[in-house]
């Protein structure tokens, strides 16, 4: 990834926080890497070298700064924007899979070799899939440190690391004091905060502004599905299903920042439900870059200034999502909104209290595996004999590995394995690119909602007329039909 000197130069000299998470400043002299807003003294021109990841500024021996702490900030649009190998593998390396899998795990699930795998990571990136794999483990341990009062060989192992010697050894390089000082420095820090229920990890997950919290709390409230969801006072809940085990988050929008309660059945799931999380809000876009192009559009300016920082609902379970849209194709929100919470009540699995927490009535009920689907779906699925097929045929396809859904795939070869199976069209198709991916350049020009929206807006309603208007908007379609389903249900609400 190249990065322009000296524009990255300007940004720093003006501590200017959009550029927080887009590239690492490493500073020569103190062998310290910040973020671009760091408050310190501006280092000097020829004292600095601009990298795109901490996992880059590591291994060149920069260790991080305690003052700004830079990986605290949100992550890189480009892993959004980007559907290539390198974006794709930060995808998963963020999600665990190295601690879970290994590089050869990675690979696989890229469909390269380890050898071609790391040779792009270490271009593109600046480090391979080790040494990011192994920045995530110190960000995962520093969180856990910070927020958490388990026993620091307790944190070692959640974070994945292999030993507590090797946990000790990756603090100290990369922080540059041992964990128990992290630690302290972290008490001082929170004093005046709210304290934590026991058994809760309470996060700040920060967003670049402005962040419409109000349309995502909108899109999920639509959604709900009883015992798995909830909205309501400014807040989301949610169960999670999760590498090791199952866990509840709720999720309270705040300034600069969305407070995530979580209750982990097992803490080697951070990692992965933070990436989630962060996936499912999409606290990683760029805000002003995606309303500068689509409130160019006269017509869909209003709704770019009465909405500003609109996000891209995503998904923390993307098997979840699949069948869950397979269930909504041809039918409204609220029927296919019916039918999941039917199936959810009936497949699911309850929760146990100690992650359900104190509050009667939050959510409770895992949405059914594939696997159960596929091999109790026909018992308790009604309606039209052709959905009912090709529900059971998309579990089926995942419980057998024929078909994965993780936020890893190649967005090609995902709409051509789902269009393969019978019943799935390109709606579906585009529309678990949007979720499961982020992809942030799908239309869906085909969904009656986007198309009402449009003509609300007084954008042409007919597929080619829209698709091609849309062409102004690229590469952010898909956030265009976000505004065009506000428009629709705002259109909706008023008739």
């Amino acid at each position: 990834m190249l990065l322009d000197h000296e524009r990255c130069y300007r940004a720093v000299a003006s501590r200017d926080a959009r550029f927080d998470g887009h590239f690492i400043t490493a500073v020569r002299t103190t062998g310290i890497y910040c973020r671009p807003s760091c408050p310190a003294m501006t280092p000097k021109r020829t004292n600095v070298e601009f990298l795109p990841t901490a996992g880059a500024a590591q291994q060149r021996g920069y260790r991080a700064c305690r003052r700004c702490l830079p990986d605290a900030v949100p992550g890189s649009p480009d892993w959004n924007l980007r559907a290539d190998l390198a974006a794709r593998a930060m995808r998963l390396i963020s999600d665990g899979i190295v601690e879970r899998e290994g590089v050869p795990g990675l690979a696989t699930r890229l469909g390269y070799s380890e050898r071609h795998l790391n040779r792009v990571l270490t271009a593109e990136l600046g480090a391979g899939p080790l040494a990011l794999a192994r920045a995530h483990r110190a960000h995962t341990a520093r969180l856990l440190i910070e927020t958490t009062p388990l026993g620091m060989a307790d944190v070692a192992f959640a974070a994945g690391f292999a030993s507590v010697r090797q946990f000790n050894d990756t603090i100290r390089e990369v922080y540059g004091v041992p964990p128990t000082t992290l630690r302290g420095e972290a008490g001082r820090r929170r004093r005046g905060d709210v304290p934590a229920l026991a058994g809760t990890l309470v996060l700040r997950m920060p967003y670049r502004s402005p962040f419409d919290a109000d349309g995502l709390l909108a899109f999920f409230a639509a959604r709900a599905l009883d015992g798995v969801e909830s909205v309501g006072d400014g807040t989301y809940s949610r169960t999670l299903r999760l590498p090791h085990c199952a866990a509840t988050v709720t999720l309270q929008p705040a300034a600069g920042h969305v407070l995530a309660t979580l209750r982990l059945g097992n803490p080697r799931d951070l990692g992965p439900a933070v990436a989630r999380l962060r996936r499912l809000l999409d606290l990683d876009a760029d805000p002003v870059a995606v309303d500068a192009v689509l409130g160019a559009d006269p017509a869909l300016a209003p709704s770019v200034a009465a909405a500003p920082g609109l996000r891209l609902p995503g998904t923390v379970d993307g098997v979840e999502t699949a069948l869950r849209a397979v269930l909504g194709q041809q039918v409204s929100v609220a029927a296919a909104r019916t039918a999941a919470a039917r199936l959810a009540a009936a497949l699911g699995d309850r929760l146990p209290p100690e992650l359900t927490g104190p509050t009667e009535g939050g959510p409770d009920l895992l949405f059914p595996t594939a696997e159960v689907i596929a091999e109790r779906g026909a018992e308790v699925l009604t309606g039209p004999a052709r959905r009912i097929a090709t529900v059971l045929a998309v579990a089926g396809a995942v419980a057998a590995g024929g078909l994965v859904l993780d936020a890893g795939r190649d967005p090609a070869d995902l709409r051509a394995e789902l269009t393969a199976l019978p019943g799935v069209g390109p709606w579906t198709a585009g529309y678990l690119a949007m979720r499961l991916l982020s992809e942030p350049d799908e239309l869906l020009a085909t969904d009656l909602a986007v198309r009402r929206g449009a003509e609300a807006l007084g954008l042409p309603s007919d597929m080619a007329g829209l698709a091609a208007r849309a062409e102004n908007w690229k590469p952010w379609r898909s956030y265009a039909a976000t505004h065009l389903w506000r428009a629709a249900a705002l259109a909706g609400r008023t008739s």
